[in-house]
């Protein structure tokens, strides 16, 4: 157990050493190369390269936990590694370094790091031409001196330079160093025509291995020489760039983790100034991005630091400008525009949901400001009544409207108490529960005088309803028979409460509702020319929440009929209670 955590530990002092970790590797690399292909310290030695290579290899975190699946894979490659060791394999396995560490030259500013890379690319290079393929190719075509000695004891020196040269924070940190999965592969296939085309001239030409090798590099560089005339776009002509922009997605994972950096913002924060300005923030994890500087409606903030490169990304209502380490490529310019429109998307869905917060506030003032003002009319027609009442009568009759003031003025008192509760705690519903008989006694020393019939059985003395509710109701549904019976004189008005209060039914034998009003009626507010037209509306919505639903039962001439009855588990939602 010791020595495994030993070697955990040296193995996480390497990782985050950039520098030793792949010095190590060309190293241990150097070793296997001059052990040869048949010792059993070169195939030791390659083992270990291998193993430095896992901790040095970008793609995969190496702090990663890895399955018995992993491992049979690992073992089985290193099983296979090791039946056919030898110089092809050598040959492939250095090729592929190269490729690695020349695809890490092309995105770094710094100019030691690049050196340092440059060096180790030179090495690898100068490993494969120098040692690896000679010795794969028959003796009889060697037609140069033998560089043995040189490569053994003067490559090494390579390394020393590696060690010597200052590496940029960044690069020597784990993952500091992006690698390019297009660039190494066009690395790769580069010194793979390299190889081969060397081979090829000096089978198909019977030349020496260096000539094929020269030959082979003037080949190369004319080829590349005449796809760099051809790639940019000049007037008259499309440069070939253009095709190859295709290959934008395969960028790697930097965006990835911007993207769930992104959504867990929107998620979590709620504000979105905040959001937008931590999201855009969050983008100096990306190894392109030094600072940036962005505009949303009135406000602005910035990020990291200015540089030389500069690149806007204009929208509305976010307008991004982005400072990066180098000039972006178009595959880039498209990526960064793209996350700025995600970040633009996110932040107008947070503009319009604190909009809608704030018209949820304000549409609640004002349903509880109406229903208050309806609730206030109904008291004041009541104390109409009372007034026109007391200014007829005469005589003895006195004594009566006296009884009449002593009921109605106290509960009107009550209704302003719970009213004024009311608009002190608009969300809470004031009353509570009274017995059905108790509250049908109310209503008709309420009406007492008035042209209204109250029409109910014997009333369950344990029966009890909601009084607020039930109050609400009736009195906006006796208040609108009234004003229709002013139109309509002899117009009769009945109310019936069922045994149980489950059911309270308004019926006049007046005409009927028009379909253009009835359309609308307890679902919306209908236009009135006596009051806001919106008692109704609120009465069924209060009636929904507290379990009831309020409903035109009956709509024919000489038959119109409300009904404020139980909700049952097979009824239908009322529209309106939404």
């Amino acid at each position: 157990m010791q020595r495994v955590r030993l070697l955990q530990r040296m193995g996480t002092a390497l990782r985050q050493r950039q520098r030793w970790l792949l010095i190590s590797l060309l190293v241990v690399l150097h070793l296997a190369l001059v052990s040869g292909a048949k010792s059993m310290i070169g195939l030791l030695c390659w083992l270990v390269n291998v193993g430095l290579f896992i901790l040095w290899q970008p793609f995969i975190y190496a702090e990663r936990k890895v399955d018995l699946s992993g491992l049979a894979v690992i073992a089985l490659l290193l099983g296979c590694g090791a039946i056919w060791y030898g110089w092809w394999l050598l040959i492939v396995w250095v090729v592929i370094l190269a490729a690695l560490v020349g695809g890490r030259v092309m995105f770094i500013d710094h100019r030691p790091t690049r050196i340092f890379y440059l060096v180790g690319f030179a090495y690898l290079l100068a490993a494969l031409l120098f040692w690896l393929v000679p010795q794969v190719v028959p003796q009889a075509l060697l037609n140069g001196p033998a560089l043995d000695r040189e490569f053994a004891w003067g490559m090494p020196l390579f390394l020393l330079v590696m060690t010597l040269l200052p590496l940029s924070r960044e690069s020597d940190r784990p993952g500091g160093a992006m690698v390019d999965l297009f660039y190494s592969l066009f690395i790769f296939l580069l010194i793979a025509v390299l190889v081969l085309g060397s081979l090829a001239f000096m089978l198909l030409r019977q030349a020496g291995y260096f000539e094929a090798v020269i030959n082979t590099l003037v080949s190369i560089a004319v080829l590349l020489l005449l796809i760099g005339w051809t790639w940019n776009t000049r007037p008259g002509y499309t440069g070939i760039d253009v095709f190859f922009s295709r290959y934008l997605l395969s960028i790697g994972l930097p965006f990835e983790h911007w993207l769930h950096r992104l959504t867990t913002l929107a998620s979590d924060e709620n504000e979105p100034e905040k959001f937008l300005s931590q999201a855009l923030a969050a983008m100096l994890d990306l190894p392109w991005v030094d600072g940036g500087h962005w505009i949303a409606g009135g406000r602005q903030g910035a990020f990291g630091n200015e540089s030389r490169h500069r690149q806007e990304f204009p929208g509305q209502p976010l307008q991004l400008t982005l400072y990066t380490r180098h000039k972006l490529s178009p595959a880039l310019v498209w990526h960064f525009h793209l996350l700025a429109q995600l970040a633009n998307e996110h932040y107008v869905a947070k503009l319009r949901a604190r909009e809608l917060q704030q018209v949820s506030y304000l549409r609640a003032i004002h349903e509880t400001g109406a229903r208050l003002t309806h609730d206030v009319k109904n008291l004041l027609q009541s104390i109409d009544g009372l007034c026109y009442l007391a200014q007829t009568v005469q005589g003895q009759d006195g004594e009566r409207l006296e009884l009449l003031l002593q009921r109605q003025l106290p509960q009107i008192s009550q209704r302003l108490q719970q009213t004024l509760a009311k608009l002190q705690k608009p969300q809470s519903e004031i009353g509570g529960m009274l017995p059905a008989a108790m509250w049908w006694r109310i209503q008709q020393q309420r009406h007492a005088g008035s042209p209204i019939r109250f029409v109910a059985d014997e009333i369950d003395p344990q029966a009890m309803l909601p009084t607020t509710l039930f109050d609400s109701v009736a009195d906006n549904l006796l208040q609108n028979a009234l004003l229709k019976r002013q139109l309509e004189t002899t117009l009769q008005i009945r109310v019936t409460l069922a045994v149980d209060a489950s059911l309270l039914r308004v019926c006049d034998d007046g005409s009927a509702i028009s379909d253009t009003v009835l359309g609308d009626l307890l679902q919306a507010p209908v236009a009135s020319e006596s009051g806001l037209g919106i008692g109704l509306y609120h009465a069924a919505r209060q009636a929904a929440s507290n379990g009831y639903r309020l409903v035109v039962a009956s709509n024919v001439p000489g038959q119109v009929c409300f009904e404020l009855r139980r909700s049952e588990p097979g009824d239908e939602p009322v529209a309106a209670a939404g």
